[in-house]
């Protein structure tokens, strides 16, 4: 069975799906929303030569990719890089619970991207409670095609979701479907007593919700969740080729105590590593290829100027650190997970965001206490912020 019930099946095995948006997820079927022809991981799926399959993707739940490179099949660089997709759908129902919408509520959702998730949206609240923006001009247009096929018409909007949607303020939701590093202050002036939900992070480590309630122009709230999202085209860290980022030499050669598999995995290492950077570093686990479950940690620059590699052996307490360019990149990793252990090693759930109109810092446990982290350059310095 490969059909639009089937997805509302997986969901509910999955017990994804709540009785909130089971109408929702009944009317609307994917297949409006996804082009013939997709990526799924590594796999491109043709509807024309694959059918069955390309309808068990559709009707499945997993994120499908739906654009590459910004639409730019001739950028030269031999990179494939996601840039917009339809979600997985257990995730989308998972950032709408967070949300906690209400028949009466306006929303704002930042990120068209297909139009699927404005659909169910739509079909929730009604047409003219939900305004979604996107900055492709090209997406944005096939959204409006997607979303009238499947008999809803929110208002879309096409322009720079980071600045809001001004003209159609003010909102009691605001979701946001793609990450951001800064959540822009304009959000939280066109959300001035509701919810703000977005994926939220740096290019070290991204996957987190920030969950921020607003009241008396301050935004507060929590991490939960591993989402996985593009990026905010504004907003997008550096990555590329791993040959294209060795071009400084090697200027040290060290040891370190910190197992470099476990820092990537751990979600609540990795998370409190990266509030303590300086920003600009992005990681690149490379695993060996003979069985040897061996592995390299590469730390790279936005600006391709500076890296560093963790070698990981099983089995080894210490393992082999090169670091090269101006940046030490390792000396800089170890220095905040030492500022994370000093603090007790506390797990993510334990931060939270606040968000003024000068700007975001991260808190431990509450928002007076500001966590020790660097100056950083998706951020600002951090502050002991007033409580609204």
């Amino acid at each position: 069975m490969s059909e639009p019930r089937r997805l509302v099946e997986i969901l509910t095995n999955l017990g994804a799906l709540t009785p909130q948006w089971t109408a929702a997820v009944s009317a609307i079927d994917r297949a409006l929303f996804v082009p013939d022809t997709f990526r799924q991981g590594e796999r491109v799926v043709d509807r024309a030569e694959t059918p069955a399959t390309w309808a068990r993707y559709v009707h499945g739940d997993l994120a499908l990719t739906t654009q590459v490179n910004d639409g730019d099949d001739t950028n030269g660089s031999g990179l494939q890089t996601p840039t917009s997709s339809t979600s997985m759908p257990s995730l989308m129902l998972d950032m709408l619970e967070l949300l906690e919408v209400s028949e009466g509520h306006r929303v704002a959702e930042i990120g068209t991207g297909t139009g699927y998730n404005a659909a169910w949206l739509a079909h929730r609240l009604g047409d003219a409670s939900v305004v979604t923006i996107e900055t492709d001009p090209t997406l944005a247009e096939r959204a409006r095609t997607n979303l009238a096929a499947a008999g809803r018409r929110p208002t879309v909007v096409c322009g720079d979701g980071l600045a809001g949607i001004p003209q159609h303020a003010p909102f009691d939701r605001l979701i946001c479907t793609c990450s951001v590093q800064t959540v822009p202050y304009a959000w939280i002036e066109q959300t001035p007593a509701g919810r703000i939900v977005t994926p939220w992070g740096n290019g070290f480590f991204s996957a987190s919700f920030a969950v921020l309630d607003v009241a008396d122009g301050v935004a507060h709230g929590r991490f939960t969740g591993r989402p996985a999202f593009m990026w905010a085209r504004q907003q997008r860290p550096g990555r590329g080729f791993l040959s294209d980022h060795l071009d400084a030499p090697k200027a040290s050669e060290t040891t370190t105590g910190i197992n470099p598999e476990t820092l990537y995995g751990d979600l609540d290492q990795r998370f409190a590593v990266s509030v303590g950077l300086p920003g600009g570093i992005w990681p690149l686990l490379v695993e060996a290829d003979d069985g040897s479950d061996e592995s390299t940690l590469w730390l790279l620059t936005d600006d391709a100027r500076s890296w560093a590699s963790v070698d990981y052996v099983p089995g080894h307490e210490t393992f082999c650190v090169e670091q090269g360019g101006p940046r030490r990149l390792w000396d800089e990793v170890e220095a905040a997970h030492q500022r994370w252990a000093t603090a007790g090693s506390p797990s993510r759930d334990r931060f939270g965001l606040t968000v003024t109109a000068d700007g975001q810092a991260v808190w431990l446990d509450e928002p007076r206490s500001p966590y020790a982290v660097a100056p950083s350059t998706w951020g600002t310095a951090p502050r002991a912020p007033s409580e609204a």
